[in-house]
């Protein structure tokens, strides 16, 4: 028997390799506070990029998120992944890339890559999972408006 990371046999293995070319990118900066006593990027800052990223790929195709939550939907995360590559550090430059992965009008899916400022370099990747709740957290369906909004090219 071998030892290997629990990741090399992960159903999270090839997260990429099927997103839609479609995609949002940010340019953020590690700040002082989001690191550890080493200067390294803490681990549970790469969960707020990502929702930075879901954020602006929301503005960026006419849905903010003030907007979904107006006309009484909220998007619950129910699931996130992240795989990390490459350590940030203190003041490093970086780029969130997000994805949407799939949308049903009971599920979405966003996609993320953090890579260095240059693009070059993998940093993280991950994702999260969504489901839309009403105004009384009750579980629900998006409307098609609202879909077609997140989804066009």
């Amino acid at each position: 028997m071998t030892n290997s990371p629990s990741s090399a046999s992960s159903p999270n293995k090839n997260l990429l390799a099927s997103l839609p070319s479609t995609s949002v990118q940010i340019e953020l900066r590690v700040r002082y506070s989001e690191t550890d006593r080493m200067g390294i990027a803490h681990n549970k800052n790469y969960l707020d990029w990502f929702e930075m990223g879901r954020t602006e790929y929301c503005r960026q195709k006419g849905l903010s998120y003030r907007d979904i939550e107006e006309r009484g939907f909220y998007l619950v995360v129910v699931e996130s992944f992240c795989r990390y590559r490459k350590p940030l550090r203190y003041d490093d430059r970086f780029l969130v890339r997000t994805f949407l992965r799939d949308a049903t009008p009971r599920k979405t899916v966003f996609a993320y890559e953090l890579r260095t400022a240059d693009g070059q370099a993998l940093v993280a990747e991950g994702y999260t999972a969504h489901v839309p709740v009403n105004r009384e957290s009750v579980f629900t369906s998006l409307p098609e408006e609202l879909l077609s909004v997140l989804t066009r090219p």
